[in-house]
């Protein structure tokens, strides 16, 4: 299926591996021109390498121009890291057709020991660093009559996990707020902005979340995943690979109809009927 999506400009943050990196291997694999962002330098730049690589090989068969990838090494959750990916030459400024927000998860653990600066700096990364995103950007999307904003939360928002409080509360929080901006007047200028639910996907985050599960259990880690994985119905993980196809299609034209939902990628693991 063609997306429709073949030379407009997405941002995707946290794009140096895991989720990140599988969504905006989508999205450049449909044409799509991707500025990449995450801290760390010397993965975002590999990252950036494999991507144009997987652009100018998927999109060569149908003779397509091959998308352009631009990486931006900053911390996104500061003003200074956000101005960084506008200004990055060569790129469309704050005039992103798409845009992908994604922060790591903040740390496991015990809600007692966490103080109002471990509260501050989860709600800053994963709630208010994803609506700055969105205020920055959606009334350019709207002005255009095209924008797909895709929010890569956690299925902790439907079915919380004790172990990650900080990640239940700030992500939950901007759940409710994406509720009410994508229905406001902008849902009528072609803009959607939609929530990404990632159950256990095979990432590097995953790995830590069973080590510190393992550890709490007294269990090894190897025994947790398999009871981890029989749990799901699939039978497995998912694969980064396919959690980039779900969001590039949130990101498409025929996902125009599709806003404020929070959509769930878990395998069926969750039991609830809503």
């Amino acid at each position: 299926m063609d997306l429709g999506i073949a030379g407009k400009w997405a941002l995707v943050c946290g794009a140096s591996k895991g989720l990140g990196y599988g969504s905006a291997l989508a999205l450049v694999q449909e044409g799509v021109n991707v500025v990449i962002n995450a801290r760390n330098a010397e993965a975002l730049a590999l990252a950036a390498t494999q991507l144009i690589a997987e652009g100018a090989r998927a999109t060569s068969a149908g003779g397509q121009k091959s998308p352009q990838v631009l990486a931006v090494a900053a911390d996104i959750t500061t003003p200074e890291g956000r101005e960084a990916v506008f200004l990055v030459a060569g790129g469309p400024g704050r005039d992103f057709d798409i845009v992908v927000t994604n922060a790591g998860g903040p740390p496991t653990g015990d809600f007692r020991d966490w103080n109002r600066d471990a509260w501050i700096k989860a709600v800053d990364a994963n709630m208010l660093t994803p609506i700055e995103l969105i205020q920055a950007t959606v009334d350019g999307m709207a002005a255009r009559g095209f924008g797909r904003i895709v929010n890569i939360t956690s299925s902790a928002v439907k079915a919380p996990i004790d172990i990650l409080g900080l990640s239940n509360g700030a992500r939950s929080g901007l759940t409710g707020f994406v509720a009410g901006v994508s229905r406001s007047k902008i849902a009528a200028r072609g803009v959607t902005i939609n929530n990404l639910l990632p159950g256990k996907f095979d990432t590097d985050r995953l790995a830590a979340t069973v080590n510190a599960a393992a550890t709490k259990a007294g269990k090894s880690v190897d025994e947790l995943r398999t009871t981890q994985q029989a749990q799901i119905p699939a039978g497995r993980y998912g694969t980064a690979q396919e959690f980039g196809a779900i969001c590039a299609f949130l990101c498409s034209q025929q996902a125009g109809y599709m806003t404020g939902q929070n959509v769930l990628a878990d395998g069926g693991a969750y039991p609830g009927t809503f």
